[in-house]
């Protein structure tokens, strides 16, 4: 058995032939990157009373992972739909190829071509989202927190925004309403109980300091039992009768009536002057948050010096104006809707072709829109059973399969796997099996 003492210099293990054509191919920098780590790892395999075999080799191995993307596709098994940590929403054909033919070369993002002078990112998807919201105006930022945070500094900076208790959520990551509101400069008013908040709560809170009433989608989180919250119309009366902005945050975005979601439509036709909502959730697009509502309004959001700070790419605009096409054209190609409506004889049919494929069984299970939406929605789901020595071998693989180890078993889901990716996985089982 080897010693640490056995191991190479550093410049021995450079001057191997095989690291050689490494230094020769990617430059000195990354193979020496490469050898110290491969150093590194030997020595704690030696100290471990393991042999670390042949070190040129790891170092090729190490140089070919450093090089290897680190963002990947995964597939995902686990009936989670929008699954925040597996990139949420899987993009609609027809945003692919915007994606692509936007991506491969220039375009007219900020250029107007037919008067030949500078134009704006923002008016390329305007129509589409007073189309499909009801809105005067609509802009794009970059998500849906920048979205909330753009509007309260444009509209309620150094002013009072009320928002009731029981709506001061925390979601996604440590995002929490009432930071995001002080990050913004707005003062926030506490409005109501956490259960029960009333009309009058908001009527007695309402000051000459104040700017706007801010209703926010609980998300994830849900009050049962006693509990009241005013309707839109109430909210909007208050409003009028304070001079106020409405602001309705909706979180998920669903453009169609989906389970209780809210729609933009249905809550500016209620009384909100401005909704927010982001593009990756149940609206099935791109990271994005869109800001719609009364013209005066967005145009003052638009124009607010941070607007540039948070702005979309181009990237995220073409991805985003696919989907609503989509939108308008054909709905069901849009991933997340096909997997939210997927009637359960399909997705029972995928895990029976799944289990016979790797000698798994069909198990039902319960599947979930994810995301902080409709989160009281089961969607009755079937999974392929398997053992949970899998769990890892699959995760570690290309492409990872990410799955749900529950008593003592690994479900994959069908659900959230399309048809064409049950035999990638079953593939990615057969490899995950070998020795």
């Amino acid at each position: 058995m080897k010693s640490v003492r056995d191991l190479p210099s550093v410049d021995s293990l450079l001057s191997d032939e095989r690291v050689q054509a490494l230094v020769d191919t990617h430059g000195r920098e990354h193979a020496l990157a490469a050898a110290r780590a491969a150093l590194e790892r030997a020595r704690e395999e030696l100290l471990a009373g393991h042999d670390p075999g042949d070190l040129a080799a790891r170092v090729e191995a190490e140089a070919s992972a450093r090089l290897a993307p680190r963002l990947r596709r995964v597939l995902n098994a686990t009936g989670v739909v929008l699954h925040t940590n597996l990139g949420r929403a899987p993009l609609a054909p027809a945003a692919l190829e915007r994606l692509q033919e936007v991506g491969r070369g220039y375009s007219n993002l900020e250029f107007d071509t037919a008067a030949g002078v500078r134009g704006s990112r923002q008016d390329h998807l305007g129509a589409a989202l007073r189309e499909l919201t009801g809105a005067e105006a609509a802009i794009v930022v970059g998500n849906g927190a920048g979205a909330v945070l753009l509007v309260l500094a444009a509209l309620a900076a150094g002013r009072e925004v009320l928002v009731s208790r029981g709506e001061l959520v925390e979601i996604g990551d440590g995002f929490r309403i009432p930071e995001v509101l002080a990050s913004s400069g707005a003062k926030l008013v506490e409005v109501g109980t956490t259960n029960r908040t009333r009309v009058r709560d908001y009527e007695r809170a309402a000051s000459r300091d104040s700017a706007a009433i801010l209703r926010v989608h609980q998300s994830n989180f849900r009050i049962v039992g006693f509990v009241e919250r005013p309707a839109l119309p109430e909210l909007a009366g208050v409003a009028e009768r304070h001079d106020l902005i409405l602001v309705d945050d909706l979180g998920s975005g669903a453009l169609t009536p989906l389970g209780d979601e809210p729609t933009p439509r249905a809550a500016l036709e209620a009384g909100a002057h401005l909704v927010t909502f982001s593009g990756d959730k149940l609206l099935g697009g791109p990271q994005a948050g869109i800001v719609a509502g009364r013209a005066d309004l967005v145009e003052r959001v638009r124009r607010h010096p941070l607007q540039r700070a948070l702005r979309a790419d181009k990237l995220t605009l073409a991805a985003l104006e696919g989907t609503l096409a989509a939108f308008r054209t054909e709905p069901s190609s849009i991933p997340v809707l096909r997997m939210a409506s997927e009637p359960v004889e399909r997705v029972r049919a995928r895990a029976e072709r799944l289990a016979a494929a790797t000698q798994g069984s069909v198990e039902e299970t319960v599947a979930r829109i994810g995301g902080g939406a409709l989160p009281l929605t089961e969607l009755p789901s079937f999974a392929c059973a398997l053992p949970e020595e899998l769990a890892v071998p699959l995760r570690l693989g290309e492409p990872p399969v990410i799955g749900v180890v529950r008593d003592g078993r690994l479900l994959l889901d069908c659900r959230t796997l399309s048809d064409a990716e049950v035999d990638e996985a079953a593939a990615c089982v057969e490899q995950a099996r070998r020795p």
